[in-house]
């Protein structure tokens, strides 16, 4: 257990520089080695699947190592960085204080799906994002905004995507993650908010009026 919180630890270190591989402007001309290539691809969290020991105010994370960790996550919850809350068996990913305190705590399981919002043209209509496993992202009714991939990166959410008539060119987003729950997701950025609701599958159904009976009706 101590190999990985020193580990984390020393991931954290750099974290500042950011996630998606970004480089400074004053080493854009440079060609980066291969350790500072690993520091712009840090990533502090810890990443594991919920345990059958946890409980209102602890996480007992079983990390992919094979490491268990006793989580307290009274900080976090304080905090309001615990989103998605916990299930044994859900894939968790934690930012750690210490050995035995998580910082915040994100429900990876929680995040899949798809979700919606209104059509900001069209309130008749709606838009959304569809988040997959294994790192994969689709547009739902965004014809000019393709979603490629997503990923958990120190905490934050990256996503990203490909605009109509940029080219092949990704665009990388970060996103504060705001509120996950059951029904709802809410990340923004510096300028946006964006406030989803999960898709429910709606039901058509046909309505049948019956005619009132007439006299006719009741004659032999």
């Amino acid at each position: 257990m101590k190999r990985i919180v020193s580990f984390v630890f020393a991931l954290a270190i750099f974290s500042m520089v950011g996630c998606g591989g970004k480089r400074s402007q004053s080493a854009a001309n440079e060609e980066p080695d291969s350790t500072v290539a690993f520091v712009l691809n840090s990533d502090s969290l810890v990443y594991g699947i919920c345990g059958d020991g946890t409980a209102m105010n602890t996480l007992q994370l079983i990390t992919d190592v094979g490491d268990t960790l006793t989580l307290s996550i009274d900080e976090a919850n304080n905090n309001g960085l615990c989103f998605g809350g916990f299930q044994s068996g859900d894939r968790m990913a934690v930012m750690l204080k210490d050995e035995a305190t998580a910082k915040s705590v994100i429900n990876q399981s929680a995040l899949l799906g798809d979700w919606v919002m209104p059509n900001p043209l069209d309130g008749s209509s709606e838009m959304g994002i569809r988040i997959k496993e294994g790192g994969i992202a689709e547009s739902i009714d965004q014809p000019t905004l393709i979603y490629r991939s997503w990923r958990l990166c120190n905490g934050k959410l990256e996503i990203v995507a490909i605009r109509e008539g940029g080219g092949d060119e990704e665009e990388v987003n970060l996103y504060d993650i705001v509120a996950l729950g059951p029904d709802t997701l809410v990340y923004k950025d510096s300028e946006d908010t964006f406030e989803y609701t999960r898709y429910r599958q709606r039901e058509n159904k046909e309505v049948i009026r019956l005619e009132s009976a007439s006299d006719d009706d009741m004659m032999i």
